[in-house]
């Protein structure tokens, strides 16, 4: 059997996925208020690389909904407002990589995030985005669906047209209660395996599943308070959202440093 020099380290792409179960930590809603605090003075130390993340997710929020209307596919305007937050933390990537170097004392610029964002393809991550845009389209289909069994044949001369159907017709409101707790039951289901996962890939090198599975633990093992985060999450982006997506460029950059406080806070940190 050959021996490896004492110096010699693997390329990152080729190193060992740690397979050993993370210790969880109980967390609290101080440590909610306290990763705040920390997203937004990451956010405030560099805040135009931090806006230029949530200036690109509302870009691409604002290019999604005008590519619905163009294609006339105006049912889907609604859910995919609703649902848009459901990816944000894959799009948070770079955030989590300047908390993490502003932790440390590192300092960094434009290069050093932007090939980390890209390697991050390379690595356990890609897994994750594919769980959450499987979700993401899952979500889409299903409000398709209670649509074609609810509202059957109704058609909508416009995006007018198809609000008022939704919200003053006894069809609309029943398509409205179905697809509430169809969305809820996905998004719970999402938060809960993407809430901690997101961060501890990029941290770690850890296989998509421990991770996933470690999220869950957390948010099984702490329900009030994460579930609270993920309250706070939903209704800031959708408030967000309102002002032609434009909020997102300041809270986005904001929640997404958050996360990676807390995220600290929550789970242990590996072993030596």
């Amino acid at each position: 059997m050959t021996s490896k020099a004492p110096d010699s380290t693997p390329p990152d792409n080729l190193m060992p996925l740690q397979s050993a179960i993370p210790k969880i930590n109980t967390v609290t809603a101080r440590d909610i208020a306290a990763s705040l605090k920390a997203g937004i003075s990451d956010f405030l130390a560099r805040p135009v690389m931090s806006g230029f993340f949530g200036l690109f997710y509302a870009a691409f929020g604002i290019l999604f909904v005008w590519s619905l209307v163009w294609l006339n596919q105006i049912w889907v305007i609604i859910p995919a407002i609703l649902g848009f937050p459901l990816v944000a933390p894959f799009a948070a990537a770079g955030l989590y990589e300047m908390s993490r170097r502003l932790q440390k004392g590192e300092s960094f610029g434009w290069v050093e995030i932007l090939t980390v964002v890209a390697d991050q393809r390379k690595r356990e991550m890609g897994w994750m985005a594919f769980v959450t845009l499987f979700i993401f389209w899952v979500w889409i289909y299903q409000v398709r669906l209670w649509l074609a069994i609810i509202l059957k044949d109704t058609s909508f001369s416009g995006f007018g047209g198809f609000l008022d159907i939704v919200f003053f017709t006894p069809e609309g409101w029943i398509f409205l209660a179905v697809g509430t707790c169809a969305g809820a039951i996905l998004s719970a289901a999402l938060f809960t395996v993407t809430a901690i996962s997101m961060p501890m890939l990029l941290d770690r090198e850890i296989n998509f599943v421990s991770a996933m599975l470690t999220s869950i633990r957390v948010v099984t093992q702490n329900p009030v308070v994460m579930l609270s985060w993920a309250a706070i999450i939903s209704v800031v982006m959708l408030v967000s959202m309102v002002p032609v997506f434009l909020g997102l460029i300041f809270t986005l950059p904001i929640l997404g440093h958050s996360t990676w406080h807390l995220y600290q806070r929550a789970v242990a940190p590996p072993e030596a």
